[in-house]
């Protein structure tokens, strides 16, 4: 017996095969007696809008929403938490009243996963790789947590487009400069704490693909965090394991976006160590 009719939920992105969320989710559900089911929405760039006429016209409860498009969904939804429109970024979409409304779990997300792993933010320096949508989320998570941020990207105008759009915020001052691997050759790397990678570099299918110059040793007081989580293990990681730095991997931060998205769309918190281990089933790993 369900405690809620059938339902959909999905993944909107490109690409979306690798994502774990259906495991997750879905184990969820049927925990807690949910008849709704987690799909994978592929979702090109130029079918953004007919994909949210879609998820509003049909049997959806809401969506995560994933690469390319958490800054472009915010143009179709009929409303946008203060967080969110803050961040500049929806990873989140709950229907209310027949009302797609954005969200961002990502930024307590990753905050819940960094002290998760024991390590708190505040008075921390932290330095962020990438400008997209996970990265603006992990800015604004960090900054208002108190710590400082430096933003580094490949494209110097999304970067420096971030770090205005923090700075009119009033959360803290990130920092970019000029990109290219040279430059954070020439950073005084021991400045830093904590390095983030809130890039695609990793990502399946290019697990061997790295936002870290070889030639450059990661410093071994750094924590390091890598937002990608399928391969759990990625390359970055590798490199600071080699450095002895400590390594954070992306698992924690999906499980804990993806518990408060579950209570957006349900209004019941899930069983987030359920999620962890159906998350890992997927990924092949026993626990």
């Amino acid at each position: 017996m369900t405690v809620d009719g059938a339902r959909r939920v999905g993944l909107i992105g490109w690409p979306v095969e690798h994502s774990l969320s259906p495991a997750m989710h879905n184990a969820a559900f049927q925990a807690l007696g949910f008849g709704w089911r987690y799909e994978l929405l592929a979702v090109l760039p130029g079918q953004l809008g007919a994909a949210l006429s879609d998820l509003k016209a049909g049997d959806f409860g809401g969506a995560n929403v994933t690469v390319p498009h958490k800054s472009a969904v915010m143009a179709y939804l009929d409303g946008i938490d203060d967080a969110a429109r803050s961040i500049g970024a929806v990873n989140t979409i709950a229907m209310q009243e027949e009302r797609l409304i954005g969200y961002n779990t990502d930024a307590p997300g990753f905050v819940c996963a960094l002290r998760e792993a024991g390590l708190e933010p505040s008075g921390r320096r932290a330095l962020l790789l990438g400008a997209g949508g996970a990265a603006r989320a992990v800015a604004y998570a960090l900054a208002q947590a108190g710590c400082t941020v430096a933003i580094y990207n490949r494209t110097a105008m999304r970067a420096a487009e971030l770090v205005h759009h923090m700075q009119d915020l009033g959360l803290c001052a990130p920092v970019a400069w000029v990109p290219g691997e040279a430059a954070l050759g020439e950073l005084d790397l021991a400045r830093f704490d904590l390095l983030v990678n809130a890039t695609t570099a990793g990502m399946w299918p290019n697990g061997e693909a790295t936002p870290w110059p070889e030639a450059l040793t990661l410093p071994s007081h750094w924590t390091v965090f890598d937002l990608v989580y399928n391969p759990l293990e990625t390359r970055l990681l590798r490199q600071a394991r080699q450095a002895d730095a400590r390594i954070i991997d992306g698992l924690g931060m999906l499980v804990w976006q993806g518990a408060l998205a579950f209570e957006l769309w349900t209004g019941q918190k899930p069983p987030a160590d359920l999620m962890r281990a159906a998350a890992l089933e997927a990924l092949g790993i026993r626990h």
